[in-house]
């Protein structure tokens, strides 16, 4: 298969800096439509790596997202979206960007070239067979994913992908490729729009799926979520109103002297 950057081809639209503001937004708009299509041709590679991840939690093992710029910093977020959600511990979903922790905010200079850091990076979380890597990459070339990912298969370390370029480096690498090909930026090469997006998507659907199949979702709450403000502490409160017949200030109390709505629920039930 011959590889092709389609996410650095040229953009479908010209003359960007002649078209009206609501024309700039219509067609970014029109080019995010096709995004959700694009993922939907992938389902499948998803529920390969997810069903593999949720095996391998259940042995113990942890889930890493590697990544460098823009798709660090994705991994970044849906890590760390993980323990308030559903509260898991912290280290059970990390993400790792290339250049570290100072890379979140700003660009750290040729730290996606290298291609050593990651399995160094890798190997300071005590990484293990049970745990799953995944590498996060629009082009599908960057060094620095690829090489932690031929690092981990090395050592028997189960490893997948989301990249947006079919035949890429980093998709024959990885186990469990997930390929999502959504074509050309509306800004040629800007993979922070498109490609981003569909990354993001598949990060909600990996972490929230494999959540969902530890038992971290009862019925459609996050009945583990963390009460970390008042918005949060609501809405726990009329989720523990919804399962049990208390009313609003007796499911207050409940949340309080328990922490989380699950146990608040199981031992107003088992008290019956």
């Amino acid at each position: 298969m011959t590889f092709t950057k389609t996410t650095e081809q040229s953009s479908k639209y010209e003359h960007l800096e002649h078209m009206s503001v609501v024309a700039l937004l219509t067609n970014i708009n029109n080019e995010d439509k096709t995004v959700p299509l694009a993922v939907e041709k992938a389902l499948p590679q998803i529920e390969a790596l997810v069903t593999k991840v949720v095996e391998k939690m259940k042995l113990g093992g942890r889930l890493f997202y590697i990544g460098a710029g823009t798709s660090g910093r994705l991994g970044i977020v849906d890590a760390s979206e993980c323990p308030p959600t559903f509260g898991v511990p912290f280290d059970l979903v990390n993400g790792i960007i290339a250049g570290g922790d100072k890379a979140i905010r700003r660009a750290v200079e040729n730290a996606e070239d290298s291609t050593t850091q990651a399995w160094v990076d890798l190997q300071e979380q005590n990484i293990g067979e049970n745990d799953v890597v995944i590498g996060i990459a629009a082009s599908g070339t960057t060094p620095y994913v690829i090489s932690g990912l031929k690092k981990c298969k090395e050592n028997n370390i189960v490893t997948g992908c989301i990249t947006c370029n079919e035949g890429s480096p980093l998709a024959l690498t990885a186990d469990f490729p997930i390929v999502v090909v959504v074509g050309p930026e509306f800004v040629t090469g800007s993979s922070r729009m498109k490609a981003g997006t569909a990354q993001k998507l598949v990060l909600n659907m990996i972490s929230t799926t494999t959540m969902i199949q530890l038992g971290r979702v009862k019925g459609n709450k996050m009945v583990d979520m963390q009460l970390s403000n008042d918005k949060l502490v609501d809405r726990g409160i009329r989720m523990i109103m919804d399962e049990i017949p208390v009313a609003y200030e007796k499911a207050g109390l409940l949340l309080k002297e328990y922490g989380s709505v699950r146990k608040a629920v199981e031992n107003w039930k088992q008290h019956k």
